[in-house]
């Protein structure tokens, strides 16, 4: 399939209005919905979104390719854009982007696809091809270019292959190998696997190259080719599978560094510089991640958030629908006694809710130690919550059981190789979960459980005043990021609190991450001369964001204009959060926003609901004030 089969004259838009990256996003998704490609223009953006927290897809050079693959798409498409002046697009050359190449891609879309859309960002890698397309004078010119550049690229690579085939005698393996991908796997993977192949060239290199694409691995290293091979280079953002590289030189980097970097890192093999790969158990166990340096415990923690999040969503809202028919319908032998209730607030409450805090210890644990952490993870986890210790416990048994894994992993290394399959199947998992159990049962459960109740008393004996301004505190922090650290610290106390039993403040987390998508929302509504018709139509989908208490519905608009839309973000999101508190709320399901109103506890629904609008009005009265027309 050729390129020009997916870039249409009608996905093509020469002269760009937007001058910010949220307003390129959102022209070229607004061309991309127009020409018939996208079945949820909305959630294709947010996908867009997704794929720049991650890392900026403005490449440098001038481009940015804007990526998503999503079932958003209803027909994979390519759309571009460009701008002469140039738009600030946090490139990582720190330069303005001029052209704009936007992949539109399915979850269901086959292989040609795919591997179409991945080579378009490999022509793009070549100068005179982005100098032609910034002159170009039309659409029919752009997909003549597009047509010979990519005709003249794969016979390129043709010939390349055949030159490779009946190269050197004396060395049939590749003197260089190196692995690329990035979370999508369309672009960024395959431009780093041309950069490196391009520089390899220039310097009378041989180098083979494979690639974690959307499509798969391709063009795998073989075991020979790794044994001959002078070294190694990692180039991706996901996870490689390692093992097969012990003993070898690796030079490990974020696929970022294989586009810009290309020869520094093929210097390092050829100098001697990379150090030798150890690798440590199986090769499920030994894994290169997340190369962008995100270690630590945030990122520990979020694997463990994130993947504990459905547990927490689906079994809260299960509770809350039961709560519908009364709060003691669950109870056996009360009058309101219900027995669909019951089996509800069993699925959530008594299953989903006591696997909770495990599923977050062992997602922790296996961030921190890969598959030995996971079950060790799990035990401690579980016995956190029979144990009293509950969230924090669950916390601390995460944390305990990874890096136990870790150490005891080095404490068998030089066991012989005969024994690496018993290891991991027996030696592992009987040492680290009875290493774990220990540490619960006699070292971290009693204390714990013995502050959970010292916590629990603290916050029943607030006063009003005390009250207010931790109500205040926790729903300003979840306007401060948005989804991100700050905000999951607060989320996260707030279901520490619920399975300690105190409903309260999560009522006013709640409250403060439903404001900011709702109070920017509103300001789109009433100061529609301050913001751009884009962003109005953005606005409609913020009011349902923030509805459901989804606080990421503001960071399009928070991230366009930071300095004037966190603060009145926060500013009603603390006012939410303090009314919450004070009005006397409780709020037993952790997540569903408006859909759990009626299971509020201790004050009267609307209250609660008045608490949010009140919020909503100073965020959207500050946005008003503080934001400027659009010109």
């Amino acid at each position: 399939m050729k390129i020009t089969e997916l870039l249409q004259k009608d996905t093509m838009v020469l002269n760009l209005e937007a001058d910010s990256k949220d307003g390129v996003i959102d022209e070229l998704v607004h061309v991309l919905d127009k020409a018939g490609n996208l079945s949820d223009p909305s959630a294709f953006k947010e996908a867009i979104h997704g794929r720049e927290q991650e890392s900026s897809t403005g490449i440098g050079e001038g481009i940015a390719i804007p990526h998503a693959k999503t079932e958003a798409v209803k027909t994979p498409a390519i759309a571009f854009g460009r701008s002469q002046e140039g738009t600030d697009y946090d490139s990582l050359d720190g330069q303005p982007a001029h052209l704009f190449f936007m992949i539109a891609a399915s979850e269901g879309a086959n292989q040609d696809h795919l591997q179409t859309l991945s080579r378009l960002s490999t022509l793009l890698m070549d100068e005179t091809f982005r100098q032609d397309l910034l002159q170009a004078s039309s659409e029919d010119e752009i997909l003549t270019l597009v047509d010979e550049k990519e005709e003249e690229k794969l016979g390129a690579g043709e010939e390349e292959q055949q030159a490779q085939q009946s190269s050197s005698e004396e060395r049939t393996t590749p003197q260089i190998l190196a692995v690329t991908g990035c979370p999508t796997g369309i672009a960024h993977t395959f431009m780093a696997a041309d950069a490196l192949k391009e520089k390899a060239k220039e310097k009378g290199l041989s180098i083979k190259v494979e690639t974690n694409g959307s499509d798969g691995i391709g063009n795998a290293l073989t075991p020979e080719e790794i044994a001959a091979a002078d070294g190694i280079i990692i180039a991706s953002d996901t996870k490689v599978e390692m093992t097969r590289f012990d003993g070898r030189p690796v030079s490990i980097n974020g696929v970022s560094d294989g586009m810009k970097r290309p020869e520094e890192l093929i210097h390092q093999i050829t100098s001697g510089q990379a150090p030798v790969y150890h690798a440590q158990g199986s090769a499920e166990e030994d894994s290169s991640s997340d190369s962008k340096g995100r270690t630590g415990f945030y990122k520990h923690l979020m694997n463990g958030v994130s993947n504990m999040l459905p547990f927490v969503v689906g079994g809260g809202v299960l509770m809350a629908v039961s709560f519908f028919f009364g709060i003691n319908s669950a109870e056996e032998g009360h009058e309101s006694y219900n027995a669909f209730a019951a089996a509800l607030n069993s699925i959530g409450g008594d299953h989903a809710f006591q696997l909770m805090v495990a599923v977050l210890a062992g997602f922790i644990a296996m961030s921190i130690a890969d598959r030995p952490g996971f079950a060790p993870g799990m035990i401690g986890g579980f016995m956190a919550t029979t144990g009293g210790a509950g969230f924090l416990g669950g916390l601390i048994a995460g944390f305990l059981a990874g890096y136990t894994a870790n150490l005891m992993k080095k404490a068998l290394a030089d066991l012989p190789k005969v024994l690496d399959g018993i290891k991991t199947i027996l030696f592992y998992p009987v040492f680290n979960i009875f290493i774990i159990g220990l540490l619960m049962a006699f070292i971290i459960n009693p204390p714990v459980s013995w502050l959970n109740t010292a916590l629990q008393n603290l916050l029943d004996g607030m006063g009003t005043g005390n009250i207010v301004l931790l109500g205040l505190i926790l729903g300003g922090m979840m306007a401060v990021d948005m989804g991100g650290p700050v905000n999951k610290a607060a989320f996260t106390f707030g279901i520490a609190m619920i399975d300690a039993g105190n409903f309260a403040p999560h009522a006013a987390i709640m409250a403060g991450g439903m404001v900011p998508p709702l109070g920017i929302a509103l300001a789109t509504s009433l100061f529609r001369g301050k913001f751009t018709k884009e962003e109005r139509d953005a606005g409609v989908s913020s009011y349902f964001m923030g509805a459901f208490f989804i606080t990421e519905g503001a960071i399009p608009f928070a991230a366009a204009d930071p300095g004037r839309i966190i603060p009145a973000a926060a500013a009603g999101s603390a006012v939410a959060g303090a009314l919450a508190m004070l009005f006397g709320a409780g709020l037993p399901a952790p997540h569903g926003g408006i859909f759990v109103f009626l299971t509020i506890q201790g004050a009267n629904p609307l209250l609660y609901l008045a608490a949010i609008l009140i919020g909503m009005m100073v965020t959207a009265l500050l946005v008003g004030i503080l934001k400027r027309p659009v010109k």
